[in-house]
């Protein structure tokens, strides 16, 4: 079944967004190739800043070529009617905020509760560890890297294989290659849930404008949580333990 799926995506995959998928995979291996630049011309920066900024520097182009490309691109016919007007476009771009953020704690709690996986991710960790060197990665991972998915997952993949086998097939279809391209195997379950979401708000109001909103959403808020006051964050922590261990020792004279 998934090789009779996969045939015909290829078969009616149109030639325009080849241009967009190809760009995608040279965009994926561009960071090992700026990194060799970087490292071959002396780069004095630390691992962590070689690597955020070779990452910065290869999104940042990939995001360029195929935002470029993708202008150029008339819209999928299947994907013009009873398109959301600006005011739902609005509404369902913040209402897809809170949607992904729910399918993302609903997947975490059945990784957690029914397959034993543990909360946390070492991909989202890396990428936090990249950002907090280099601050430059914070646009990219905010803003670039989700307008690039949403258009490779949502326009080309889903879109393509939406028309073909409906709803349900593509958008687990996508999601799964949404999933597998971030490379945290352990957490499927947490990308393909809100691949599902993403694919939904597009189906849902006929505009990718709307799922990319969504997904910007998502990244800032990890971005803002983890990477710009992090370390607020950790102080804050610590208080409340040292707060909480306080008013335990103060209780204990009372036992």
């Amino acid at each position: 079944m998934i090789k009779k799926i996969w045939l015909n995506f290829i078969g009616m995959l149109p030639k325009k967004y080849w241009f967009i998928l190809i760009a995608f995979i040279l965009t994926q291996l561009s960071p090992s190739v700026v990194m060799l630049i970087l490292f071959e011309n002396d780069f004095s920066g630390s691992e962590a800043e070689l690597i955020g900024m070779s990452v910065f520097i290869g999104f940042t182009l990939g995001f360029i070529v195929i935002s470029l490309i993708a202008l150029r691109i008339k819209p999928d016919p299947d994907f013009i009617h009873n398109q959301a007007d600006i005011g739902k476009t609005i509404r369902w771009s913040i209402s897809g905020i809170f949607l992904a953020f729910a399918a993302q704690y609903i997947a975490g709690i059945i990784e957690m509760n029914l397959l034993g996986i543990e909360p946390g991710s070492e991909n989202t960790d890396m990428i936090v560890d990249m950002a907090t060197a280099v601050p430059f990665m914070i646009p990219v991972v905010a803003v670039f890297v989700p307008i690039i998915e949403e258009l490779v997952f949502r326009m080309v993949i889903f879109g393509s294989l939406f028309k073909r086998f409906g709803f349900w097939i593509a958008a687990i279809s996508s999601g799964l290659i949404f999933a597998v391209v971030h490379w945290d195997f352990e957490h499927l379950l947490v990308y393909l849930a809100m691949g599902i979401v993403f694919a939904y708000l597009y189906v849902k109001t006929k505009r990718i404008i709307v799922p990319i909103m969504a997904h910007v959403g998502i990244n800032s808020f990890v971005m803002l949580i983890q990477v710009v006051y992090g370390e607020q964050l950790q102080d804050l922590m610590e208080q409340l333990e040292e707060l909480e261990q306080t008013i335990q020792a103060i209780g204990g004279l009372f036992i």
